[in-house]
């Protein structure tokens, strides 16, 4: 008999709780994984929304936590589905909540999407949440994306990198110290979603010099250990 993984929610640093969604191999082959990332602090932040239709699942893991009308930011890389294809109904759940994003989505799409202003964020510049100051990164087509986009924890080292090191499978496991990358590189050949931009390498270097100590990945287990150093392997791989 198969079990499938419930939707769960896991705090994988101080303050930062990964919500995981997971889709059966019935759904997907292989099974696969949606993750949310609920920062509690004065300002609570939600990074990634999930899609529309998976709403209530983050919902209910988020109020096992907090009431979800205490946000008072969404955030997420880049426009898609599983990004940001929630983002009207949690905007509605949360009336004092924003969108945040970087300044190309803002002006291509989110102003036009909602009815709440966005917070267009620069290369550099903070979101204070309280205990938490979160740092933009813009990533313009890394992996895929012109309006691509991360959030750095500057108090817990956390890069909250989005696609990047997409894993296959349900995600049952939290955090992990163990090699992301093989399994991630070998999900991207399968079907390969980045962009290959030219910049590719300056913008991980980029991300590699923030020394990062946890990765929340959107698809698969959040990670921990030396992120400087897995993010050059991944330089090396996508350069071959």
């Amino acid at each position: 008999m198969t079990i499938t993984p419930s939707p769960s929610i896991y705090e994988i640093a101080a303050g930062i709780h990964r919500i995981s969604i997971p889709v059966p191999p019935e759904m997907i082959p292989g099974g696969f994984s949606f993750n949310q990332y609920l920062v509690v602090d004065e300002q609570p932040l939600l990074f990634h929304t999930g899609p529309k239709k998976m709403f209530a699942l983050v919902r209910e893991q988020i109020e096992k936590v907090l009431p979800v009308s205490r946000l008072r930011y969404i955030a997420f890389s880049h426009v898609e589905a599983d990004e940001c294809g929630g983002l009207a109904d949690f905007l509605a759940a949360a009336p004092e909540a924003r969108p945040v994003c970087s300044e190309v989505a803002a002006m291509v799409s989110i102003r036009d999407l909602v009815d709440v202003e966005p917070i267009a964020m620069a290369d550099g510049q903070t979101l204070d949440l309280g205990q938490h100051k979160l740092v933009w990164q813009s990533t313009p087509h890394l992996p895929h994306g012109w309006e691509c986009g991360y959030f750095f924890d500057a108090t817990t080292k956390t890069l909250f990198c989005g696609d990047l090191f997409t894993q296959p499978g349900t995600g049952e496991q939290p955090l992990v110290s163990a090699d992301i990358l093989a399994c991630s590189e070998a999900f991207r050949h399968q079907m390969d979603y980045f962009s290959h931009t030219r910049n590719a390498p300056a913008l991980i270097e980029k991300l590699a010099q923030l020394q990062p100590e946890r990765l929340a990945c959107m698809h698969g287990s959040a990670w921990s250990g030396d992120g400087a150093a897995l993010l050059r392997k991944l330089g090396q791989s996508l350069a071959l």
